[in-house]
């Protein structure tokens, strides 16, 4: 589990138009609509559940 203090920076690196409309809407879900777009979010078991699942579309780094 991460602490609550831990920050990550999440990219979308690759497009969603082929991608299974579940994924799509958990890119959605995160806020990142268009290649290169980012977001930084407390790293919590929601977001880390999210990005696991679409993991080969984005890129992850610690803030």
């Amino acid at each position: 589990m991460a602490k609550k203090s831990d920050q990550i920076k999440i990219t979308l690196v690759k497009s969603t138009i082929a991608i299974l409309p579940a994924h799509k809407k958990i890119v959605k879900a995160l806020g990142l609509t268009k290649i290169n777009s980012f977001k930084v979010f407390e790293a919590n078991d929601a977001i880390l559940g999210m990005v696991a699942k679409v993991n080969y579309l984005l890129k992850v780094e610690n803030v």
